[in-house]
């Protein structure tokens, strides 16, 4: 036995061997990866549609690219190669028709997302909707004769829509416009702008400049964007339309509400919705989320599910109709929803929780209705699991060294994107209970294969709240035993987030700094995904100490190996772990050099100028003019300590991010450089915070170079 398991571990060794070619990965490599989402299997389980994100070049413009999405198929089988559906405009969301002989998809029209429909039968596509609203998701009813779909529409528009709004009615919950009661300032006027007029003349005119965006006249308390700030709300509604050319789309969702997710019920004949109808709050205020049944037509509407304080979400309706899945939770978002099962005619206290102390995402039952799948990030990776309805036992069927970012289930088929350290993306088939799974794209594995790739090392250790921490380690791409190596510990933000070898954002850059020569050390401190709710929270009012213990722990033991060159030690992260690189380098001197992207640095600031400020209340207790939070966010913001940073340090951010807000990157770019300390600032023209994910390719790169550039001036490689 034990020959046999020396002989397997052998073969095991040489497979990941022959993994590894003599190319070392390029900055420019970015480009070449491609990125598989929205798999779709078609109703007898024998083809699968997804979508293919390419890198391309823009036109002729000189080291600009730009993304594209298309539509491929292939069978699941394996049998034949994926063949691209569509070619020319972007391509997004397929869906199939129930009897399989059609493809709904996304493309835009004027800007504006429209629904599309292909026959198999051949011919071009149809255009389905020119909907003046724009039309997304794509749900097929079950006799294939209508598609439910979504689309975003202004306040102003909702105001003067005589379908949707055919009463003139205004909003029963309050505006929030000073000296305006009873929303009355939202009734349609009739007075003329004139600046010289009277009061409603005057009111006329102003109303007019803010419709020319000459002025952006600001109430609701959710006003910043991801790259911009925004006077106007928006309401996501449902509409079903016949699949016939010409079809005009009737509304489901009616009202000043917001609704985020829906879908048929098996009959057909209802839908059941994810929103929320509190119309006594305004919806920025309004946090909680109810699910509810409506007939097809938008009469009737009944509330299955809603507490005040609580969230009630991802409704998935089993194969007959009986059984709803369903996830709920807290307001609060430090927390991990429950999954539960309940009968549709049912009430929350017939649910029956199936424990499971993760995130859970792309809830899908099994036709039988025994089980239900779902994905979770878990460990490093992100698994596909199913939980027995039953027995409520939760069963991984995917390893935590992988991660699976899409999938599908039908006739005991299941077709699901997979990331591993291997390769970035590439799509798999396995049956239902994740046995005999394939390859069946290559889309990476083509010019992935004469790579030199870098496979890191998984290590642990059990911190001072007894919180096992996992962390990897990389050795260079050309690595030699008995040398000594610069390293670079990466932080990750959040700071819910979790990496891991299942996790496709950092593929890339993980595997360019060990090709540059680099060690890289990253892990999961506390306050991670992935590990539970007692994980999730354990930094709670601790941004800086507690995490930064665990990242310079691993960063020690790391180091323990004896290849690490502990005089060229440098440190990088975004967002929550820009802020924890600024902690770092204002609490440790061991850095050569520091990298902080669109971080946070004052925690009071980033409450004003960050459109996700509700972390500081969640995190901290309350809100900044509360003496004991403004004691709290004093002590946890990296500023405090500006004066003790003395570690050579570049600051990134995109000029158009507000998610994290770009004057605090600011303030701490001109408190150092006032104090004479060394220190470089990089601004990206219309950057937004997913830069490094999605945004300007020769951006993308730029950041990544421009860190290896500034570190390389200080440890002298």
């Amino acid at each position: 036995m034990k020959k046999i398991f020396l002989l397997l571990a052998i073969c095991m060794a040489t497979v990941v061997f022959a993994q590894n070619g003599n190319e070392l990965i390029k900055v420019t490599d970015m480009l070449k990866i491609k990125q598989i989402s929205g798999v779709t299997i078609n109703p007898d389980g024998s083809k699968a549609a997804f979508v293919v994100n390419n890198i391309e070049p823009d036109g002729d413009l000189k080291w600009e690219f730009k993304y594209s999405n298309q539509i491929y198929i292939v069978p699941t089988d394996g049998s034949a190669a994926p063949k691209a559906l569509t070619t020319k405009e972007a391509a997004s969301q397929p869906a199939w028709s129930p009897d399989g002989k059609q493809l709904a998809f996304v493309r835009a029209v004027d800007s504006k997302p429209q629904i599309f429909v292909l026959s198999f039968d051949g011919g071009e596509p149809m255009q389905l909707t020119k909907f003046k609203y724009g039309a997304a998701g794509p749900k097929w009813s079950p006799d294939g004769k209508q598609i439910l779909f979504s689309s975003s529409i202004t306040l102003k528009e909702l105001l003067k829509d005589a379908d949707l709004n055919p009463n003139k009615e205004i909003p029963k919950w309050p505006y929030e416009k000073p000296g305006f009661e009873k929303n009355t300032q939202l009734i349609a006027t009739t007075a003329k702008p004139d600046p010289d007029g009277n009061l409603e003349e005057i009111r006329a005119y102003l109303e007019n400049n803010a419709n020319d965006k000459k002025a952006k006249v600001i109430n609701k308390l959710n006003f910043q964007e991801e790259s911009t700030t925004s006077s106007e709300m928006s309401f996501n509604h449902f509409f079903v339309v016949k699949v016939e050319a010409g079809a005009t789309p009737l509304a489901v969702t009616h009202g000043f509400y917001r609704f985020n997710g829906a879908e048929f019920m098996p009959d057909g004949k209802q839908v059941i919705i994810t929103g929320d109808a509190d119309d006594s709050q305004h919806p920025d205020r309004s946090l909680e989320s109810e699910i509810f049944i409506v007939d097809v037509n938008g009469n009737s509407p009944k509330k299955i599910l809603g507490e005040e304080g609580k969230i009630f979400n991802s409704a998935k309706i089993s194969p007959s109709g009986k059984w709803l899945a369903f996830q709920y939770g807290n307001t609060s978002f430090v927390d991990i929803p429950a999954l539960a099962v309940m009968p549709i005619n049912g009430s929350f206290k017939d649910a029956i929780t199936i424990p499971f102390d993760r995130n859970k995402a792309n809830i899908i039952w099994s036709n039988d209705e025994k089980y239900i799948y779902f994905a979770a990030q878990s460990n490093g990776g992100a698994p596909v699991y199913r939980a027995d309805v039953k027995t409520k036992q939760v069963e991984a069927l995917s390893d935590v060294n992988s991660g699976i970012s899409s999938f599908d289930l039908r006739n005991n088929k299941l077709v699901f994107v997979k990331t591993e350290v291997a390769n970035p993306f590439e799509l798999y088939a396995s049956d239902a209970a994740g046995k005999n799974a394939t390859r069946i794209s290559s889309f990476n594995a083509d010019w992935i294969k004469n790579k030199k790739l870098v496979f890191p090392e998984k290590k642990t250790f059990v911190n001072e709240k007894g919180l096992t921490v996992e962390y990897w380690v990389m050795k260079p791409a050309n690595y030699e035993a008995g040398k000594k190596y610069p390293t670079i510990l990466d932080i990750h933000g959040g700071p819910t987030a979790m990496w891991g070898p299942g996790e496709s954002s950092m593929w890339h850059e993980f595997q360019y700094y060990c090709a540059k020569g680099y060690v890289v050390v990253y892990g999961n401190p506390r306050g991670s995904g992935g590990y539970g709710s007692d994980f999730l929270r354990a930094n709670m009012n601790d941004w800086g100490t507690g995490p930064t213990s665990d990242v310079l722990t691993s960063l020690d033991k790391a180091g323990e190996a004896g290849f690490i060159d502990t005089s060229k030690l440098t440190v990088t992260g975004g967002s929550y772990a820009g802020y924890l690189v600024a902690w770092i380098v204002g609490h440790d001197q061991r850095f050569k050099a520091a990298c902080s992207q669109r971080g946070v640095y004052d925690l009071g600031t980033f409450f004003g100028e960050g459109n996700a400020w509700r972390l500081v209340p969640n995190y901290f207790g309350g809100y900044p003019w509360e003496a004991a939070t403004k004691a709290n966010i004093l002590r946890e913001s990296p500023i405090t300590y500006v004066q003790n940073i003395y570690t050579p340090y570049i600051i990134f951010h995109g000029e158009n991010d507000l998610r994290t807000g770009v004057i605090q990157g600011e303030m701490l770019y001109r408190s150092l450089k006032i104090l004479g300390r060394t220190v470089e600032y990089v601004r990206h023209p219309g950057g937004t915070h997913e830069l490094t994910r999605s945004g300007n390719n020769r951006q993308r790169i730029d950041q990544m170079l421009r860190t290896m550039e500034f570190f390389e001036r200080y440890i002298k490689h």
